[in-house]
């Protein structure tokens, strides 16, 4: 992996890390601001991979202009049928997980719902500035390309996940409702699963390279965590779900003629 790569992940983990603790913490425990207040200045945190790329970006992009970087990231032919097919396994995985863990532990589907802490617009527009707007051009945008071409689209996929679920990791400390032994599944469920998300990202944008379907399936996934209360297992069963998409993306893919592995 080329150094400006490797400084550009690193530089997002510690913008992104001092920004939460910094930031959202001082927020929290000096000014004891209010929940919604909290939720903003967590999407903007959000925004580090941006902030870093564009900040730095005669270094990380240096025959480039942030125009014509963003003409490319998002000048891919669009498929409807396509995005609305990323979009329905994306939301899919979700709700079946919900669907399986109602029947294993005997509850009706509806009780693992609420409308939440905010109205149903505003948890729609805090889904849509968070991460599929806010980090979605770093992630997606610049090292998706970088690792596509160097590695296989099952090693970059597996690099993609790995690096984004790990830049999540002070999140899993001061933003998780887990602890003790329960953490153990919960990172390698989002391990898994961010895993997992890359590949149906790749998959699709293998064909139509258009950003635009990084920030849909983020969005997609991120939108139904407003609305869902559950438990560890949850994530147990999650994961299981996303191992299982990853295999029937390889296989769909090995089947159209292209192979997982070619590289």
């Amino acid at each position: 992996m080329e150094t400006k790569i490797k400084k550009y992940v690193v530089l997002s983990y510690l913008v992104f890390w001092f920004m939460v603790l910094g930031i959202c913490g001082t927020a929290s425990m000096v000014f004891h601001c209010p929940p919604v207040v909290m939720r903003i200045l967590s999407n903007v945190c959000a925004w580090a991979p941006t902030i870093v790329l564009l900040v730095g970006f005669k270094y990380f992009c240096p025959m480039d202009t942030v125009a014509d970087f963003y003409k490319r990231a998002f000048g891919g032919k669009i498929s409807f049928f396509s995005l609305g097919a990323s979009a329905i396994i994306t939301f899919f995985a979700t709700v079946f997980t919900v669907f399986v863990l109602g029947l294993i532990q005997g509850k009706g589907f509806e009780s693992y719902w609420s409308m939440g802490t905010y109205p149903f617009w505003a948890s729609f527009l805090f889904s849509v500035t968070t991460g599929p707007t806010g980090e979605e051009s770093g992630w997606r945008g610049y090292l998706r390309p970088y690792l596509n071409g160097k590695y296989s689209f099952f090693k970059a996929s597996v690099i993609q996940g790995v690096i984004w679920a790990f830049w999540h990791t002070v999140l899993w400390f001061v933003d998780s409702d887990f602890m003790g032994i329960q953490m153990i599944p919960y990172v390698i469920s989002n391990v898994v699963v961010m895993t997992g998300l890359c590949f149906i990202m790749n998959f699709f944008m293998e064909k139509h390279d258009n950003l635009i379907y990084g920030i849909v399936i983020h969005f997609c996934f991120n939108f139904l965590y407003c609305f869902l209360q559950v438990d560890i297992w949850f994530y147990v069963i999650l994961s299981a779900v996303y191992v299982m998409i990853i295999a029937m993306l390889c296989l769909t893919r090995k089947m159209m003629g292209s192979s997982a592995f070619d590289r």
